[in-house]
This record gives structure tokens, C-alpha cells and sequence, in this order.
């Protein structure tokens, strides 16, 4: 039986919610399914995932986002219609999960899903409006079919080794940071050249 500490269950908060920032509907489905065939224990406050109802409802959407996730163009339409459902419901698994512990410690979790889900769904958007422009789909395919094997996965190790799980979602969240930091600057870079070139001349003129 596990020990739901605040540290299982902040790294628990941290896992589901880089999970469901990608694929909440394949979140909810794997816990749910994986705790009502008793191979993982849930705290508490999310007991209602093994509902069946929950359970269909989540497979459901699970098989319509696995299509339309994997054709180009309609990606980037259902990932900008799915940011209203992603981080609301990271946040209200965060509010679930942590429901044993202080109100105070409660709010921060809540908080903190949805910042992670937040920054997880914006940077899977980004990858997609970069990669979609490219003529074959496979590389849509591919990356769709990786995060959903990632979430899957996540899912299953941060109920045996949460703080493993939650160090996959810290690790790809840094990456995600580093990447925009490096978009930034390169940007940057790009708008500020004409702007230099312009400078020059004037003074040569």
C-alpha cells in the first residue's frame, strides 16, 4: 500500500499534470483503468476516475483525440480548443489528489497543476505549429504517438516511483524552457538585425 505523503502526492500532482497538459484524456484513462484492475492506488480524492462512466467517457475522447491529433492542420485546431480543457482539469486532479492535505498546501497543488499543465500544453502546441507546416505527416504521426506513449507510461511508473515519474515531466519541462528561452533570443536576433542594418546606413548616409 502506498503512503500518500506530501511528497508522493506533490510528485504525483507533478506527473499527472505535465501528463494531462499533453493528453488528459489518456491520463484520466490509465489511471482509471490501471486502479480498477487494482495494479495502482490512487489517493483518496481521485477515486472518482474509476468510475466507469468517467472511465467510458475518457476512452471516448481518448480515441478522438488519437485521430485528430495525428492529421496536420486539425492538430493545431483541437490543441487550441483542447487549452480549455487540459489545464482546467490538471487543476482539478491537482485539487482531488491533494485533498488529505492542508487547505493552504491544497491551493498551491491546484495552482501548481495548472501551471504545469499550462506550460506542458503550450510547449506540445509550439512543437506542432512548427512541425505541421512540414509536407509529409508522418512527423505529426510520430509525435503524437510518442506523447501518448509518455503519458501512458508516466502514469503507470508514478504510482510504483513517483518521484522517477515526476522527474521525466521536470526534466521535459527544463527542456521545454531552455528550447523557448533559445526560440527567444534567436527571434530577437532576427528582428534586431534589419533594424542594425538600417542604424548603419543612416550613419553612412
Amino acid at each position: 500500500m502506498i503512503d500518500f505523503s506530501p511528497s508522493t502526492i506533490a510528485a504525483l500532482v507533478i506527473a499527472a499534470s505535465f501528463a494531462a497538459g499533453l493528453n488528459v484524456y489518456a491520463t484520466m484513462l490509465t489511471l482509471g483503468l490501471l486502479a480498477r484492475a487494482h495494479w495502482i492506488e490512487l489517493p483518496p480524492g481521485l477515486d472518482p476516475l474509476t468510475r466507469w462512466w468517467i472511465v467510458c467517457i475518457s476512452g471516448c475522447l481518448f480515441g478522438l483525440e488519437f485521430i485528430a491529433d495525428k492529421v496536420p492542420g486539425l492538430d493545431l485546431i483541437w490543441n487550441g480548443l483542447q487549452t480549455f480543457v487540459r489545464i482546467p482539469a490538471a487543476a482539478l486532479m491537482a485539487y482531488h489528489a491533494s485533498a488529505q492535505l492542508s487547505p493552504k498546501m491544497q491551493l498551491i497543488a491546484t495552482i501548481g497543476g495548472a501551471a504545469i499543465a499550462a506550460l506542458s500544453h503550450s510547449s506540445k502546441t509550439a512543437v506542432r505549429a512548427a512541425v505541421t507546416p512540414s509536407p509529409e505527416p508522418f512527423s505529426n504521426m510520430s509525435l503524437s504517438a510518442g506523447e501518448d506513449i509518455l503519458v501512458i507510461f508516466m502514469m503507470w511508473l508514478v504510482t510504483k516511483h513517483p518521484w522517477a515519474s515526476a522527474s521525466i515531466g521536470i526534466a521535459f519541462m527544463a527542456l521545454a524552457l531552455i528550447s523557448a528561452r533559445w526560440l527567444y533570443v534567436i527571434v530577437r536576433r532576427a528582428f534586431n538585425q534589419p533594424h542594425r542594418r538600417q542604424q548603419s546606413n543612416l550613419v553612412r548616409d
